[in-house]
């Protein structure tokens, strides 16, 4: 596991930051197609199957897959697609804590919390 100082993180948030924004735009579009894919599978048990625009939704499927694998090989931790919500595991007083991050709040980490707390727990900085 990687282990981020806050200046670490922050210095990757340029560069993630318009990764976050394709995950998020790609996840509200195929959550239309939701109903659709669900009728498809439900054909596809009796032999049919099917769906319009099943291109898209696969290729969006591939492409929010990609974009999640390079954040987790930069040791990112996705933790919502549609908010675009991060941590960055780091050490507190020699425990690892999660850097905490979404999109819309600005330039710079302020928020950390404990790995079991989540983001109800976060802290300020």
């Amino acid at each position: 596991m990687k282990l981020f100082t806050v200046e670490e993180a922050n210095d990757l948030l340029p560069s993630i930051h318009p990764k976050l924004e394709k995950i998020r735009a790609r996840y509200e579009k195929i959550a239309s197609f939701r109903d659709q894919v669900k009728a498809a599978a439900k054909a596809a048990e009796s032999g049919g199957g099917g769906m319009e625009n099943a291109s898209f939704y696969v290729g969006s499927l591939y492409e929010i897959g990609k974009l999640t694998t390079e954040l987790h090989n930069l040791g990112v931790e996705l933790k919502d697609y549609s908010r675009g919500l991060i941590d960055f595991p780091s050490l507190k007083n020699g425990r690892v804590v999660l850097l905490c991050w979404q999109l819309g709040e600005g330039d710079k980490i302020e928020w950390w919390h404990d790995t079991e707390a989540g983001f109800a727990g976060r802290q300020p900085l």
